[in-house]
């Protein structure tokens, strides 16, 4: 429920109001139109959420709002598209104060006039999320899809990095599987929904807010307060979710006890495909809990109305045919402008829950899609921002598998901001100059009557004239400017660095674009291969944000999965450290890998690169076998 004070909720409650509606519309161009209550025309106005379908409850749910309103005006509807529309409730208090409400923001996407009037039909921002995802392959934590979601549509997100990591499954490494059903953003979004066990929605300011269901009631709602009201005799519950593997071609299934309830179908979602056995239970159980809560007595009714409320309210029903130990969820909503509102729960009999839904196997439609001839593409997005310096840097990893002996090749892109070093230059000036020299002043005559001679006009004799002298001279010049940046390239096959060919580009400071190309030949079947790129700066620092780095790897008969093949890899960087008494050292790295099947192998590596020693005045010899040290 939006924060309102108490006075709002007692007067909201009461048998009569005194209430308005108002609101502004903003163009594109900026011109303002703002409106009162007076110029909407009367039952025209509603706001319609929801975020469920028509028959249960539902996880990661995208939905988005829509407003519609017609209004006494002669604005000129061809400025409308794309205009903003915010609206506002305002209940008058006991003290006979107003209190405003918002109501949300909307963008205009039909504007139809009449003779006098003007339709207006709006949608909230999640509508911006139906931009092309183009299927990148994208590996981070929940934040981090959210945030290159956001970043990418141009949508604030309401909650913080810390938020979002401090619930369930919000540490957790997610990755996309390569053959999935998203097209969109919005498509991201409802699938970290679900591994988050909740559901989206445009908050009131327009933020994109993850909400989850609840067992806290808001608010009562008593017999006097509605219109009309349907309750159904059972209560839904989940006790088990149902999330579909496609490696194993199985439905994995995870209880409570007693499994007495719902269960809850994930069905194919691409970002519980990877991992360990241990890792997808461990999320499924999480995504379990958080549904665990609910506890809901479907319901519809038409009441008198609080706009405060919001979808997600967990409400009790008292008086009549309504049982008050028992919670209700608003999950639609149907808000009518100086009407009736309309809130209903959807949800399922549990006693009429199917029961092979529960173990169910043998799940059709789970084919790997190889087929002889067809090209397939794996494709890549980085979900975190780099800084690249002279320390090697991976900023792209696919992993791909071919069904048969093939060749693939790979593009590459990246967005790169670079700061070149600054440079000190020096060079030579040279030139001639001219220097007036007095004419006969080196003479002496020997007789002092000379020396002294006044010829009266202020010239002082002979040193009155002078004569030019040309000197060539040659002058140090030093100045500071920007260098250049050279970008070295790497690039990595199964672990192993390719040693042929190396890209360098050399930058100034500023935006640039390196371009990435590389064919891969002979690749043998059924096996998972990882190609990596590096890049590391000499002379200068490369930023790449978020989203800068797009690659792919195309080719025929290509899996669509590569499957994992037991690998775990762990890699540490140390930033640059110094060690008093001049031990220096630019870098150190570790690396541990460890695999299973087809080869075993354990090892562990430290490697330290570029360190010098000194504070020795001089050199130092250790003793040999059997001196002493005295």
């Amino acid at each position: 429920m939006y924060p309102v004070s108490d006075a709002f909720l007692r007067a909201v409650q009461e048998n009569t109001r005194n209430y308005c509606w108002t609101g502004q519309i903003t163009t594109k161009g900026g011109a303002v139109y703002p409106f009162v209550y007076e110029d909407i025309v009367k039952g025209s106005g509603y706001l319609t959420a929801q975020c469920c379908g028509s028959a249960e409850i539902e996880l990661g749910t995208v939905y988005a709002a829509e407003m519609g309103i017609t209004l006494f005006s002669q604005i000129d509807r061809y400025t409308l598209e794309g205009a903003e529309v915010r609206l506002s409730y305002h209940l008058r208090l006991a003290d006979g104060s107003f209190e405003e409400v918002p109501m949300g923001i909307f963008e205009v996407s039909e504007a139809n006039r009449t003779a006098h009037c003007l339709e207006l039909k709006a949608y909230d921002y999640m509508l911006r999320f139906e931009k092309s995802f183009n299927g990148f392959e994208t590996v981070g934590n929940a934040w981090a899809f959210l945030d290159l979601c956001c970043k990418a549509c141009n949508v604030v997100l309401a909650h913080t990095q810390a938020e979002i990591e401090a619930m369930p499954n919000g540490t957790e490494l997610l990755s996309i599987y390569p053959e999935n059903d998203i097209e969109t953003y919005r498509d991201v979004l409802y699938f970290v929904g679900q591994v988050l066990g909740g559901f989206f929605c445009i908050n009131r300011e327009g933020k994109l807010e993850l909400r989850k269901y609840g067992t806290q009631p808001v608010m009562e709602v008593k017999s006097r307060h509605r219109f009309t009201s349907s309750f159904s005799d059972f209560i839904t519950r989940y006790t088990a979710v149902s999330s579909t593997n496609l490696r194993t071609q199985t439905a994995e299934y995870y209880a409570l006890e007693p499994d007495d309830g719902l269960t809850m179908n994930l069905a194919v979602n691409p970002l519980l495909q990877f991992g360990l056995e241990e890792t997808r239970e461990t999320l499924c159980r999480n995504i379990l809990n958080d549904l665990a809560v609910v506890s809901y007595v479907p319901f519809d009714s038409s009441t008198i109305g609080n706009p405060a409320l919001d979808l997600g309210d967990v409400l009790t029903f008292t008086g009549g045919q309504a049982d008050g130990s028992q919670t209700a969820c608003i999950t639609s909503s149907n808000c009518r402008i100086g009407g009736k509102h309309t809130l209903k729960c959807v949800g399922k009999n549990p006693r009429l829950a199917q029961a092979k839904s529960k173990n169910d196997k043998n799940i059709s439609g789970l084919l790997n899609q190889i087929e002889a001839g067809k090209i397939g593409i794996h494709t890549f997005t980085n979900a975190s921002a780099y800084t690249v310096a002279e320390t090697s840097v991976r900023i792209i990893s696919i992993e791909f598998a071919a069904k048969e002996e093939t060749h693939v090749q790979f593009f590459g892109q990246v967005l790169v901001d670079v700061s070149a070093g600054q440079v000190s230059r020096s060079a030579s000036a040279k030139g001639s100059i001219v220097v007036p020299f007095p004419a006969g002043g080196g003479g002496d005559t020997g007789t002092g009557a000379d020396a002294g001679t006044d010829t009266g006009d202020g010239s002082g004799g002979q040193g009155a004239d002078t004569e030019s002298v040309t000197v060539d001279v040659e002058l140090p010049v030093t100045w500071t400017e920007d260098g250049k940046a050279v970008a070295y390239v790497t690039y990595e096959f199964n672990d192993s660095e390719i040693l042929i060919h190396y890209p360098v580009e050399t930058w100034g400071s500023g935006k640039h674009i390196l371009s990435l190309y590389y064919p891969i030949d002979g690749l043998v079947p059924n096996i998972t291969n990882t190609f990596n790129v590096h890049l590391r700066m000499e002379g200068g620092t490369a930023a790449i944000d978020t989203g800068g780095c797009i690659a792919s790897i195309s080719g025929q008969g290509m899996a669509a999965g590569a499957a994992w093949d037991g690998t775990i890899t762990v890699e540490e960087y140390v930033q640059p450290f110094t060690l008093k008494g001049g031990l220096q050292a630019k870098a150190f790295s570790g690396e541990m890998g460890f695999e299973t099947m087809e080869l075993v192998k354990k090892y562990y590596s430290d490697s330290i690169r570029k360190a010098g020693i000194g504070a020795f005045g001089k050199p130092v010899e250790l003793p040999q076998e059997g001196e002493g040290t005295g």
